[in-house]
């Protein structure tokens, strides 16, 4: 009998099970009550061979990126919003690389895994993404003083369809119910930023992105629905500061989607900056370190820098 081996297997299993929880700890389910309008019971999380992205979710969660650093000072935080057209979500290059760059700001990050309309039935298409963004923002305020968050520095960054679900958070929150016995019902969903990157913002024959607004609307929405689904007709006197970035050559979502956003939140006198890249295309997110698409991120930093966001 090998008795080193039988004093060094207890030991791993005790730093597995270490990891294993860790791991655990920074994956909140956003329903612990129960999800509501889950009419597909047998419906897993699945993932596509490389674990790049979700092709189906389950059950929807925030996945927790803590600032690196320890200090005092209580923190911003950003709930990142991966797109997919609302049939995927691309969940590595337009969430987990994205939290973790955001961390080297000193910036708290949280993935969003939401449900994709895609999968959903007719009567619930429409309401499950808005459904887990807005449960998703409300969670973050709950614990705010459990991760060191300033409630007040609790954004949103969109990319794509994620980018239309973060304009409709943007546009469609509300305060809170202060007389819920729900613990997280009583806090705002309203993001206090949006940063939106290539995003589909319109539902309207000429903008949107027929993938997005099929998946999302079926194939014959109604007026109405096209209408409270078009983020551009929805801005209001809170809507929260934006930031749009959008590359000028994307034939995937027209610019003018940005662009028309842009112009709504002028009108509204919401702080608004549109930055319109020369090149770019669709999707770039990131996806490798040096790529020239990267510029966005200075963009942003900078934007979170003069909108008093980051740390000084």
């Amino acid at each position: 009998m090998n008795y080193a081996l039988m004093r060094i297997v207890p030991f791993v299993f005790l730093i597995y099970f270490a990891l294993t929880a860790s791991a655990q700890q920074a994956k909140t389910p956003l329903y612990p009550e129960g999800i509501p309008c889950k009419l597909h019971e047998d419906l897993e999380t699945l993932y596509d061979e490389t674990a790049k992205k979700i092709k189906k979710v389950g059950v929807p969660e925030i996945w927790y990126y803590p600032a690196s650093g320890k200090t005092l000072a209580k923190l911003s935080a950003i709930l990142i919003v991966p797109g997919g057209g609302y049939t995927t979500l691309a969940f590595d290059h337009e969430g987990i690389k994205v939290a973790q760059w955001l961390n080297q700001l000193g910036i708290s990050a949280f993935v969003l895994m939401y449900r994709l309309p895609y999968w959903e039935s007719e009567s619930c298409k429409s309401k499950v993404a808005l459904m887990d963004a807005t449960r998703a923002m409300r969670i973050i305020r709950h614990n705010a003083t459990l991760w060191n968050l300033d409630i007040s520095k609790i954004g949103v960054l969109g990319f794509s369809a994620g980018g239309h679900l973060a304009a409709t958070l943007s546009t469609q929150f509300d305060l809170g119910n202060t007389t819920t016995e729900n613990q997280f019902d009583k806090f705002s969903s309203r993001p206090n930023f949006s940063i939106l990157v290539y995003p589909v913002i319109s539902m309207l024959n000429g903008l949107t992105h027929m993938g997005s607004r099929k998946s999302l609307l079926g194939e014959t929405p109604t007026k109405e629905e096209l209408n409270l689904y078009s983020n551009e007709l929805q801005v209001k006197s809170n809507t929260p500061p934006t930031l749009l970035i959008h590359a000028k050559d994307d034939s995937v979502v027209v610019p003018e989607n940005s662009i028309q956003y842009h112009k709504a939140l002028q009108k509204n006198k919401i702080p608004t900056t549109l930055h319109l890249m020369e090149v770019g295309g669709h999707g770039f997110g990131i996806k490798n370190a040096h790529a020239p698409t990267n510029s966005w991120l200075k963009i942003t930093e900078e934007w979170l820098q003069e909108q008093k966001f980051l740390a000084d």
